[in-house]
């Protein structure tokens, strides 16, 4: 498996999956959300689920876990007031209380590596529960 870039703070690696993946999302409008998660046994950031046909942000949220990190993104297409399609991707740190204290750390310490790696992020959000990252507060941020 070819790797695309080594995270140096934590010595995670993000796969090329996670990068063409994301850059389907970005410039085909292929995935409207992709979800990422860490394997701690191989070291590797990997994409964890893509979003299917017709599906969007509430499958987005019920994607994410209850007692595990994550980290997503979310392709967020919206009309202006001047009447213009426009689109903003956000990157969402899932982080629920539940989750263990070792693995907080372990995706707190590897986030901007994998930001580094999809390039092309607008807004970053850190949600430690479903609230954090509503729909309500995605369209507030990308006014």
């Amino acid at each position: 498996m070819a790797m695309a870039f080594k995270m140096a703070t934590t010595g995670m690696w993000v796969t090329d999956e996670c990068k063409t993946s994301f850059m389907e999302m970005k410039w085909k409008k292929v995935h409207r959300f992709i979800v990422f998660k860490i394997d701690e046994a191989s070291r590797l950031v990997t994409v964890d689920k893509v979003d299917g046909p017709g599906e969007g942000y509430d499958e987005l949220a019920s994607s994410l876990p209850p007692d595990d990190c994550r980290y997503a993104v979310f392709d967020f297409d919206f009309v202006t007031t001047d009447n213009c399609k426009k689109s903003k991707i956000f990157f969402i740190a899932w982080s629920p209380s539940a989750s263990r204290i070792r693995e907080k750390m372990l995706y707190a310490t590897s986030k901007e590596g994998l930001r580094r790696a999809l390039e092309g992020i607008h807004y970053d959000m850190q949600a430690t529960d479903p609230t954090e990252m509503g729909m309500d507060v995605i369209k507030d941020r990308a006014k």
